[in-house]
This record gives C-alpha cells, sequence and structure tokens, in this order.
C-alpha cells in the first residue's frame, strides 16, 4: 500500500501548485473594485472553473494521504483517536466541494451582472452579498482549518512511532499550520515540497535510512542526531574493537652513558 500511496502524494503537492498557476493565467482586475471584479469573473470563469478542479482533486489526494498515514500510525500506536481520520475525511470533502460551489456560485452571479440588469457599484454590491457569495468561502476556511489539524496530529503521531524521521515530521507539522496562516505562494510550496518528499520517502529512498517501522509493523522512533553519532563510532555487532597498535620503544637519546647503554661482547684472546 505503500508504494500505491507514491502517485497520490505526488498529485496532493502538485495539483495545488497547477491550480495556483491556473489562476496566474487570463485577465485580472486592475483596480479592486466590484462591478470590475465582477465582469472580470464573467471572463475568467473557464480558467477558474478548471483552477478549482485542480485544486480539488488535491485536496482529496492529501485527504487520502493523510488517512493512509492515520491507518498506519494507529496499526502501530492503537490509543490514537479515531476522530483525526474523519477530521481529515472531512477537511478534504469541505475543502474540495466548497472551491467547486464557489466558482459556480459566483460565476453565475457574474453571468447576471454583466448580461442583465444595471451594472451599478449598487447591483454589484446587492450581488455579492448574498447568502451563498458570503458562505461558501466561510466553508472553504472551516475545511481548511481541519486539515490543518488533521495533518499537524499525523505528522506529530507518525514522527513519534517512527514512520516519518524528525525533519519530515516537523516539516509536516509547520505544512499543517500554513493551511491558515497562509504566507502567499511561499507557504504553497513548502507544502508541495513535504508532500513530494514523503512519496520520495515510501520509495524507500530516503538518504538517511528507511524507517525501521515501516517493516516491522511496530514503534520504533526515529533516533536523535547524538544516538546516531554514538551508534556510528561503535563497534558493529558482533565484531571486535580495533587493537590499538602499541607504543614504539623509545629511541635512546645521543649522548647516553656507557652505564645505561647495552655491553658489547668482548673478543676472545687467542
Amino acid at each position: 500500500m505503500r508504494l500505491r500511496m507514491v502517485p497520490v502524494a505526488v498529485l496532493a503537492g502538485l495539483l495545488p501548485v497547477a491550480a495556483a498557476v491556473t489562476s496566474l493565467a487570463g485577465a485580472h482586475a486592475s483596480v479592486d473594485e466590484e462591478t470590475l471584479a465582477l465582469i472580470t469573473v464573467h471572463r475568467r470563469f473557464p480558467l477558474d472553473l478548471i483552477g478549482a478542479v485542480i485544486e480539488s482533486a488535491g485536496l482529496v489526494a492529501l485527504a487520502v494521504l493523510l488517512i493512509f498515514l492515520w491507518q498506519a500510525i494507529k496499526s502501530r500506536r492503537p490509543d490514537l483517536s479515531v476522530a483525526f481520520k474523519y477530521v481529515a475525511i472531512a477537511g478534504g470533502a469541505l475543502g474540495a466541494i466548497g472551491s467547486l460551489a464557489y466558482q459556480v456560485v459566483i460565476a453565475v452571479v457574474a453571468n447576471h451582472f454583466v448580461t442583465s440588469g444595471q451594472q451599478t457599484y449598487a447591483e454589484a454590491h446587492r450581488l455579492t452579498s448574498s447568502a451563498p457569495v458570503l458562505a461558501l468561502p466561510i466553508l472553504i476556511l472551516f475545511g481548511d482549518l481541519l486539515l490543518a489539524v488533521a495533518t499537524v496530529v499525523v505528522s506529530l503521531n507518525a514522527m513519534r512511532v517512527g514512520l516519518l524521521p524528525r525533519l519530515m515530521g516537523y516539516l509536516g507539522i509547520f505544512a499543517g499550520i500554513l493551511f491558515v496562516f497562509q504566507i502567499g505562494q511561499f507557504g504553497l510550496l513548502i507544502q508541495a515540497g513535504w508532500m513530494c518528499a514523503v512519496a520520495y520517502l515510501f520509495l524507500g529512498r530516503w538518504p538517511s535510512g528507511f524507517p525501521p517501522a515501516w517493516d516491522t509493523g511496530e514503534v520504533v522512533p526515529w533516533p536523535s542526531n547524538q544516538k546516531v553519532r554514538e551508534q556510528s563510532t561503535r563497534p558493529p555487532r558482533g565484531g571486535r574493537a580495533k587493537p590499538t597498535p602499541a607504543p614504539e620503544p623509545a629511541v635512546a637519546p645521543a649522548g647516553t652513558t656507557r652505564s645505561t647503554s647495552p655491553k658489547r661482547k668482548r673478543k676472545r684472546r687467542n
């Protein structure tokens, strides 16, 4: 199952980046004004809908990845609450459905504003103040909050049981926090990097060694840097430590007295 999750993790990381790139294409409003914003939304509807579909697919892939990690943790730590599994499911579903629904609703509002009625600020404000337009962004934000909680908890517990190295665990916690506290496109790149790194770990090619907890099925905490250094200095199990070379005999310094130098054998007289 771990190898099957490799493409899922890659899609979870790259699809949101692709959706962000899609949002940069097409027409954009030069000023922040409601009437001009609705006209621009009407022109950008195909691109925004494609971006919403891509982003929703990425959120679903992330939810599937978190559920897989939760199941792997649960098999090694039975006391892990089942609530976090449903938090990941709810977060992915609310985020995906909310993104698609918002693009459809705002497109309908923009089409109504452009094709019928007066194109005034009062009309634009009335249309953008409707309940669906105001409620769907809150729904999306709530879905992001649930995904943030699920990502932080799963990353922390996966690090504790040894399924993720410490660096990957802390990076996953930071990636989860970025769902709520966005840092522009930089935060999106950090999240994509973490998910792609998880995919690379699933392939069993992690540079510092593959976590043994995946093979043993038990809790095997990832050793700290100090323990890794201590293990590297210890002799291998079943072997012998290298013998230390014996110190070389000291050479007698020049000018030693006759009493300290070895006596030579005298020649016998015939």
